[in-house]
């Protein structure tokens, strides 16, 4: 991608310029809890070469009139933004016995992309693999997501990996992993929103696919943890709508968390490890 800021002949980017559109990896989700249509074009105005995925949150979708649904949904298309309604609102109508229905007017809405999860409802195997394909059979794109939104509902690290794997098998683009829009004691988050590392390190080891996974990092030691360890292109998800170049600075190193990984490496300051995959990129941009 060919970084195109006012800046671009004078500062180049230490973490170097990222996959441009459409991105199969790197992807940034925000979560919109409720913009209207002037914030949303001015969003995508000034962010939206960085946003891949746009979600209603929850059941906000149900409160804009159908025009106005509609207008946001062709704004953010305009930007090569997928826009889809939150995985609780398609719970709400697997619930009310309306699927079918909620599918029909998403696509006379205009959304190509949905969400499924059972973040609140249960649903059984068969239940989830039948609304997948319901969706794949209507046209859409298909996120799901694994996890419950009740922080004290656990969910072993092994199901949420066999969920994961037979969401993809299924025919899933990408598995959201559960973490809300606070980012604390949920999934994989202590309740000071701390990535638990022995639970990570346990659904690493064994999925294979990690460019699948989207994790949700609403806060910022999520993203750069994610971004340590798997890389700038790491999909994250759940972004507050004002944080997007924030994340950006954070992917390219212009970030102190991550420029200063790449002055340590230069300068080989031994006192900051920084991470192999940063590591192998710092080393490859700087031969450029």
């Amino acid at each position: 991608m060919v970084h195109t800021g006012a800046w671009n002949d004078i500062i180049s980017l230490p973490l170097g310029p990222r996959r441009g559109k459409p991105r199969e990896s790197g992807l940034t989700m925000i979560i919109d809890k409720g913009l209207g249509i002037q914030e949303t074009k001015d969003l995508l105005e000034t962010s939206g070469e960085y946003i891949d995925l746009l979600k209603l949150g929850f059941g906000t979708s149900a409160f804009y009139s159908q025009k106005l649904l509609q207008e946001k949904i062709n704004i953010a298309h305009q930007y090569h933004v997928d826009i889809f309604p939150g995985g609780t609102f398609l719970e709400v109508a697997f619930w009310q016995g309306k699927i079918k229905a909620f599918f029909d007017r998403a696509k006379q809405l205009g959304f190509t992309l949905v969400e499924v999860s059972d973040g609140t409802i249960n649903l059984s195997e068969k239940e989830r693999k039948y609304i997948i394909e319901l969706a794949l059979d209507r046209g859409f794109k298909v996120l799901t997501e694994v996890g419950k939104k009740d922080g004290k509902v656990r969910v072993s690290i092994m199901n949420l990996l066999e969920q994961a794997q037979k969401d993809l098998e299924w025919g899933a683009w990408k598995v959201i992993m559960e973490g809300r829009e606070s980012g604390k004691g949920i999934g994989l988050y202590d309740k000071d929103g701390k990535v638990m590392e022995d639970k990570l390190e346990q659904f690493i080891n064994k999925f294979s696919s990690i460019d699948n996974i989207i994790w949700e990092a609403p806060l910022k030691n999520q993203q750069l943890e994610f971004i340590t360890r798997f890389g700038v292109e790491v999909n994250l998800g759940n972004i507050p709508s004002n944080e997007v170049l924030a994340l950006e600075s954070l992917r390219t190193g212009l970030r102190g968390d991550t420029l200063n990984l790449v002055i340590s490496y230069h300068d080989n300051n031994e006192g900051l490890e920084v991470p192999p995959v940063l590591s192998k990129l710092i080393a490859a941009w700087s031969l450029r």
